[in-house]
């Protein structure tokens, strides 16, 4: 003779095996969003790299840039400070 979950058991092992399978899911697409960040990443950090390198020709190794205003300045230089 076999037995029979009430119908409230029923209904709440489906809710929660569909809350699972919703999760599992919701974190694939987060991996997946995840993977295609981090390499826009790798690919924002080669064009930088490279914008970087053509400043670098323009404006000298050790200008500095004020990334808000734009302004390109040459290094400040710093005293040299002597030992006592």
């Amino acid at each position: 003779m076999s037995k029979q979950l009430s119908k409230d058991q029923l209904e709440l092992l489906q809710g929660l095996q569909k809350q699972f399978n919703d999760s599992k899911f919701e974190i694939a697409d987060l991996e997946i969003k995840k993977a295609e960040l981090v390499s826009g990443i790798a690919d924002i950090k080669a064009k930088f790299a490279e914008q970087e390198k053509s400043l670098m020709e323009e404006f000298g190794q050790n200008a500095v840039i004020n990334l808000q205003t734009g302004e390109v300045k040459e290094p400040e230089e710093k005293p040299l400070e002597v030992a006592e």
